[in-house]
């Protein structure tokens, strides 16, 4: 079988900065918004045949990119693999849906199940990607299948097929979640309006808003030495909040996230995110685990050395 071409509507050199919330990295070689699930295969399967390097950029968030960028294709679901609709007491949504208007919707429609997607600013597939869950909520609990394309295959799978459990799936590199189904409950509107309402006013109250972030920085610890404390409690009582390393610091609300103040590069990230983790070791004797993804040749070895 000969190599495919490339695709029509891959852009070469695309900077991918403006596609993350926190604002850094570099461009990708190639770039693609596929809207619908044949164009994202032939995507998978002209970069398989080219051996290229596979990225997917969601909302931006929980995402940070080298700051060479990415040597590869770099791809965004738009179209009907964004999109939301209703069938019955299920809510259909392309895995590029944002998960926030996927919870928004359902309330309008008087469905509910969905309402702690309101607060996890990521798409559809990143959150099936990351088992995203928020305020009590469980994303396995509703999610009912999931379609997943690769460079051979489009194939259903039901969350016992995923592998779920804290902050990860089984999803492999190139196995891209192109549609999903929440299997919900009828409920009044207004109710599950007053709901979502609610659980933004509790984010806000909490979490910085209006900043160039990409989110949660490190994952809740489980280990007995937390004694039960955050991410963002162990760095506030360590003196992370508002700890500054070239253009990038803890937030002055919340310590467990990454402020861009302006020319932010990736690597002044990773350096802020090891200094904060170095300190929570050295005082309370607990490893941090990051929390955000990373795209391209970025060395985060010093978020993971002991």
């Amino acid at each position: 079988m000969s190599a495919r071409g490339r695709p029509a509507g891959v852009q070469p050199d695309f900077s991918l900065e403006r596609l993350t919330t926190v604002r850094t990295g570099g461009p990708a070689d190639f770039f693609a918004r596929p809207s619908a699930p044949e164009e994202l295969t032939d995507l998978l399967g002209w970069a398989d045949d080219a051996a290229i390097q596979v990225g997917v950029v969601g909302s931006g968030s929980n995402l940070l990119i080298a700051d060479a960028g990415f040597r590869g294709l770099v791809i965004k679901l738009d179209g009907a693999l964004a999109s939301i609709e209703r069938a019955g007491t299920h809510l259909l949504c392309g895995g590029g849906a944002r998960l926030p208007q996927a919870s928004a919707r359902a309330a309008r429609e008087g469905l509910t199940g969905l309402e702690f997607g309101v607060n996890i600013p990521g798409t559809v597939g990143g959150a099936v990607k990351m088992n995203a869950n928020a305020y009590g909520g469980d994303l396995s609990r509703v999610l009912e299948w999931v379609d997943v394309v690769s460079p051979d295959r489009a194939e259903r799978r039901i969350p016992a097929d995923l592998g779920l459990s804290y902050r990860r799936s089984n999803l492999a590199p190139r196995e891209i979640v192109a549609r999903a189904s929440f299997a919900l409950e009828p409920a009044d509107p207004e109710s599950v309006k007053a709901a979502l309402a609610g659980m933004r006013e509790r984010r806000k109250a909490v979490q910085p808003s209006g900043i160039k972030t990409f989110g949660s920085t490190f994952k809740n610890p489980d280990e007995a030495r937390a004694e039960g404390r955050s991410a963002g409690v162990l760095l506030d009582e360590a003196g992370c909040r508002g700890m500054v390393v070239g253009g990038v610091r803890f937030s002055e609300k919340h310590a467990n996230f990454v402020e861009n103040m302006g020319q932010a590069t990736t690597a002044d990230v990773i350096a802020l995110m090891a200094e904060g983790r170095r300190r929570v070791r050295e005082r309370f004797g607990v490893q941090l685990e990051p929390e955000v993804q990373l795209l391209g040749d970025v060395d985060a070895s010093a978020l993971y050395d002991s």
